[in-house]
């Protein structure tokens, strides 16, 4: 999910510099979505570890 994130921020930027403004807004918004999701994935799959743990 980290890759499809940073994927979408890239096209973002590329979208940016050639003056694509609306595909460069949906690509960084679904960017920023997707690099939540992994925050949030990561820290539940974090907390599952530490408490199989104990």
């Amino acid at each position: 999910m980290l890759y499809w994130a940073l994927l979408f921020f890239v096209v973002a930027i590329i979208a940016a510099v050639f003056g694509f403004g609306g595909i460069a807004t949906a690509s960084a918004g679904i960017a920023q979505i997707l690099f939540v999701i992994f925050l949030v994935l990561f820290v539940v799959a974090l907390l599952f570890r530490v408490l199989r743990k104990v």
